[in-house]
C-alpha cells in the first residue's frame, strides 16, 4: 500500500497546479485585486494539504515527488505575462541599455539621449496608456518601465544578470524562463543539502514561488539560489567559498546579507564569540571572500559611472519609508512606541538577534542563523513586497521551519492591501505564528543524537555533512 500516499499526494500537488494555472490566467491582477484574494486563498489551502499529504509520503519516493511538483509549480507561472508586478519590463530595458552599451546606471528610462533605445514592447502607442502597467514619462511617451524618471535601484550582478538575457527573443517571458530554472535549480540543492526531505516541498511548492519567481520574474530568486548554495557550503566548512558566493548574491539584492551571520555561525565552528586562530581565519577568510566578490562585481560600472551606481537606491529607502522623518514601514514597533525612538528600537532588536545567532548559532545549520536575523529583519521592516521574502522561504525549507512562511504571506496581503492598519495586523499574525511554533517546538524532547551522514553538495567536496534536525519534519 506504499503507492497510495504517494499517489494522493500526487493528485494533491495536481491540484494545486490546477489551481495555481487558473490564478494566473483568470485571477485578476494588480489593476483588478479583488479575484485575487479567493484564488491565493484556495492556493494556499491546497499547497498546506499537498504538505499534509506528503508526510504519509515514503521516503525513498519524496524526492522525486518533490522536484516533479516543484517543476509543475513553477511552469504555471510562465503561462501568462506578468499579472502582479512590472519590474520585468525594467529588466529588459536595463538589458537593453547595457547591450547598447551605456552604464544602465548613466540615465533614467525617459532620458531623451536613450531614446533611440525604445520599441514597441516597452513604450506602447495607440492603447491609451490605460493598464494597470503603463504610465506616461515627462515627454508625453507611455512606457511599462516603472519609475520611469528615477536611474536603475538594481546591484551590479543583477544587472549583468539583465545583460546576459538581452540576446533571448521576447525577453519579458525569457526573464520568467530564467526565473522558472532559477526556481527549480533551488529545488535541487534543497533537496541535495537535505538528503531529499520532504522540508523542501516548502519551496518546491510553495505558490508564492510560482508568482514572484517566475510569473512576476523577480531576479530575487538568484540571490535565493546564490544565498542557500552558499550556506550549505559554509556547512561543509567550505567558508570562503560559501562566503564568496554569499557576496555574490548580495550583489544581486543587498537582503542576502542577513544570511552573514549564520554563515559565521557556521564558519567559526559553533559561535563567533569563541575565538581562536583558526576560528579567526575562517571567520575572515569568509567575509573578505563575501566583501570581495561585492567588490568585485561593482568594479566594472564603477568605472564608467562612479557614485552614479547607487542609482536610485538612496531615493528608494526615503520612498519606502526608512528614514527617520517618514517611518512608513516599522509598522509593529510604530504600534508600541513613538516615531522617533522606532529606528532605534529595530536596530537594536536587530544587533541582538545577530549577536545571538554569532554566540548560539550551529555551525552544522548556518541557515538557522540566516533564517533568524533575515526573518526578523521582515517582520520589524514590515515591507510591503512579498517577493523580498523568497530567502525566507527557501531558508525555511532547508531549516524545515514551515512557520517562517507567514512572514512573505503576510508582505502578500500588504501588498494587496495596503495601509498601515493591514501591516500591523498581518506582520502581527505572522509575528504570532512565529513565536506560537518555536514555544511548541521548545517543549518537545530532542531527539537523540546521531552521526551526520554526509550530504552531496555539488562541488562541495568531502567534509561532515548537516547533522539530522530537531524538529519533526514537514
Amino acid at each position: 500500500m506504499t503507492g497510495r500516499p504517494a499517489l494522493l499526494c500526487a493528485l494533491a500537488v495536481a491540484a494545486l497546479t490546477g489551481c495555481l494555472a487558473l490564478t494566473f490566467t483568470t485571477g485578476g491582477t494588480l489593476g483588478n485585486r479583488p479575484p485575487l484574494y479567493g484564488w491565493y486563498a484556495a492556493d494556499a489551502l491546497l499547497f498546506g494539504g499537498a504538505l499534509l499529504l506528503l508526510r504519509r509520503v515514503p521516503e525513498r519516493q519524496v524526492a522525486r515527488l518533490v522536484l516533479a511538483g516543484g517543476v509543475l509549480v513553477a511552469a504555471t507561472g510562465l503561462l501568462v505575462p506578468p499579472r502582479t508586478s512590472d519590474d520585468a519590463h525594467r529588466y529588459v530595458w536595463d538589458g537593453r541599455v547595457q547591450a547598447a552599451g551605456i552604464s544602465p546606471y548613466a540615465h533614467a528610462p525617459q532620458d531623451p539621449a536613450l531614446a533611440p533605445l525604445r520599441d514597441p514592447g516597452l513604450f506602447p502607442a495607440g492603447d491609451g496608456c490605460r493598464a494597470w502597467d503603463e504610465r506616461r514619462t515627462a515627454d508625453g511617451a507611455c512606457t511599462r518601465i516603472n519609475r520611469p524618471a528615477v536611474h536603475t535601484v538594481y546591484p551590479p550582478l543583477a544587472e549583468a544578470w539583465f545583460l546576459a538575457q538581452h540576446p533571448f527573443g521576447d525577453r519579458v517571458r525569457t526573464a520568467q524562463a530564467a526565473g522558472a530554472l532559477l526556481a527549480v535549480a533551488t529545488t535541487g540543492v534543497l533537496l541535495a543539502v537535505t538528503g531529499g526531505r520532504r522540508r523542501a516541498a516548502l519551496w518546491a511548492w510553495c505558490p508564492g514561488v510560482a508568482v514572484w519567481a517566475v510569473n512576476d520574474a523577480h531576479v530575487d530568486v538568484l540571490g535565493t539560489l546564490l544565498t542557500v548554495t552558499g550556506l550549505a557550503l559554509a556547512a561543509r566548512r567550505k567558508a570562503a567559498t560559501g562566503g564568496a558566493l554569499l557576496g555574490a548574491a548580495t550583489a544581486v539584492k543587498l537582503l542576502p546579507a542577513l544570511a552573514l551571520p549564520g554563515l559565521l555561525s557556521g564558519a567559526l565552528g559553533g559561535g563567533a564569540l569563541r575565538t581562536g586562530r583558526g576560528a579567526l581565519r575562517a571567520g575572515l577568510g569568509a567575509v573578505g571572500a563575501a566583501g570581495g566578490v561585492f567588490a568585485l562585481c561593482y568594479l566594472p560600472y564603477v568605472l564608467p559611472s562612479g557614485t552614479g551606481v547607487l542609482g536610485y537606491l538612496p531615493g528608494y529607502l526615503r520612498e519606502e519609508g526608512y528614514r527617520q522623518d517618514g517611518l512608513e514601514r516599522f509598522g509593529l514597533l510604530r504600534a508600541a512606541l513613538p516615531d522617533r525612538a522606532v529606528p532605534w528600537a529595530a536596530g537594536l532588536l536587530l544587533a541582538a538577534l545577530v549577536l545571538r545567532v554569532l554566540r548560539r548559532g550551529d555551525p552544522r545549520r548556518p541557515w538557522r542563523g540566516a533564517l533568524l536575523v533575515t526573518g526578523g529583519a521582515l517582520l520589524l521592516a514590515g515591507p510591503g513586497y512579498p517577493w523580498y521574502g523568497l530567502p525566507v522561504v527557501a531558508l525555511a525549507a532547508l531549516d524545515g521551519r514551515w512557520e517562517w512562511l507567514a512572514v512573505p504571506a503576510a508582505a502578500q496581503v500588504l501588498y494587496l492591501a495596503g495601509g498601515e492598519r493591514v501591516q500591523q495586523l498581518a506582520y502581527g499574525a505572522a509575528l504570532s505564528v512565529v513565536l506560537v511554533a518555536a514555544r511548541l517546538r521548545s517543549r518537545r524532547a530532542p531527539e537523540p543524537a546521531a552521526v551526520p551522514a554526509p550530504v552531496p553538495v555539488p562541488g562541495a567536496g568531502p567534509g561532515p555533512g548537516p547533522a539530522p534536525e530537531e524538529m519533526t519534519e514537514v
